[in-house]
């Protein structure tokens, strides 16, 4: 589709304004790079989110829609367009998400947009969203009120190429405890009941499960406790587990597989054990078709070519809370290559690709792609009349909040 020469001139201002504050975005990435936060932890990454959004014009609160480490604005009115920025980053690893990458392009969309927002006759709702590698910000913040009246949701990721999705597939994090009967390891080893034996089989059950598990399934776990000395016998054992599988009806089967696996640890040793399912599941991504061809057009404009994993057979998958939004509004979530081509995230090699030039220049593309992409909705009744019908047809019922 070829634009009318209102929607270009709107999109040359929102882009022309993405540009004008380039570097300011470039810095804040490469700030919230150096001061790397873990969940709802964020608050020098909104801090400084939030200020830099007020000197840039675009008025931001802090703290909203249940956590302290978010924020929001809202601009215009109309159809509503939703920006969102991560920024949270992962344990010893850092930035190896690109989470910097990530809130600094969504803030340049969201300023882009502020000057065009009226004139396009849409409204802007940009969300700061924290913990998205564990905590889900962004599910709180959606049972807090922050999607009501939202029309569509976006937000790009970084990645090792230009993708019009991630391929998120449903997850929960799942707690095992394990008590067992301290006793001396040499004098009475009988006496004892070894709650690290526990978890360990129940560990290795695990791994006999997943030869019987879909192959696109994934559950990982690390140990968290197991004990203080060789010779005492550890009455005390815990592990973590992240439960993955590709929707939440596949999910919700896989889960008590995996549970009666690391019980039977608990069994074969004597001991009891206790679980806990961690918050809400992270919900697998639905893609909106009609708003991710309007991504791929203006992406396209910029020299980027955005394929599909499907055929282009070039995949990132993983698990995201922006899946939840993709069950409660037509949602995208393009993935924006800042690293070469075979840099795997969630590494510390990911996370040096994340402040190098690459990632600098996806930001300002994933900024200005975004911005047109938002313009495409408020200036075309067509392309929301196709979105909001797709979304009816596509998204089943399901309880993600």
């Amino acid at each position: 589709m070829i634009d009318s020469p209102e929607v270009s001139r709107l999109k040359q201002e929102a882009c022309d304004r993405i540009d004008a504050v380039a570097s300011t975005l470039v810095q804040i990435s490469h700030e919230i790079h150096s001061h790397p936060e873990q969940n709802f932890e964020e608050y020098f990454a909104a801090e400084l989110m939030t200020r830099s959004a007020n000197e840039l014009g675009l008025a931001v609160e802090k703290g909203t829609y249940g956590c302290d480490t978010s924020f929001s604005a809202d601009i215009g009115s109309g159809p509503t367009v939703c920006i969102m920025s991560e920024y949270d980053a992962l344990p010893e690893i850092g930035h190896g998400c690109g989470h910097n990458v990530i809130a600094a392009a969504g803030l340049g969309a969201a300023i882009g947009l502020t000057s065009v927002a009226t004139a396009s006759g849409g409204r802007l709702r940009y969300l700061g969203t924290p913990a998205e590698e564990g905590g889900g910000g962004k599910i709180t913040m959606a049972q807090h009120g922050a999607l009501q009246g939202v029309d569509i949701a976006m937000m790009v990721h970084s990645a090792d190429a230009d993708l019009t999705t991630i391929d998120a597939i449903a997850l929960q994090q799942l707690l095992m405890e394990y008590t067992g009967e301290e006793s001396h390891a040499a004098a009475a080893p009988h006496k004892g009941r070894n709650a690290l034996d526990a978890a360990v089989l129940g560990y290795m059950a695990v791994g006999m499960l997943r030869q019987h598990m879909l192959p696109t399934e994934r559950v990982h776990g690390v140990f968290r406790r197991g004990g203080d000395k060789p010779n005492i016998v550890p009455h005390d054992a815990a592990t973590e587990w992240y439960v993955r599988s590709d929707t939440m009806d596949t999910l919700n089967a896989l889960k008590p597989r995996v549970l009666a696996a690391l019980e039977s640890g608990a069994h074969a040793c004597g001991c009891t054990s206790t679980h806990t399912w961690v918050g809400t599941p992270y919900a697998d991504m639905v893609t909106n078709s009609a708003l991710a061809a309007s991504y791929v057009a203006n992406a396209f404009t910029l020299g980027r070519t955005v394929g599909d994993p499907r055929t282009v057979g070039h995949r990132v998958v993983g698990s995201t809370d922006m899946g939840n939004v993709s069950h409660l509004v037509p949602s995208i979530h393009p993935m924006i290559a800042s690293a070469p081509v075979g840099s795997s995230i969630h590494t510390k090699e990911f996370a040096r690709h994340s402040v190098s030039a690459l990632a600098d220049q996806a930001i300002i593309d994933g900024a200005k792609a975004m911005a047109m992409t938002a313009i495409d909705f408020w200036t075309s009744p067509e392309r929301q009349r196709a979105v909001a019908e797709e979304f009816t047809k596509t998204n089943a019922s399901k309880d993600v909040l």
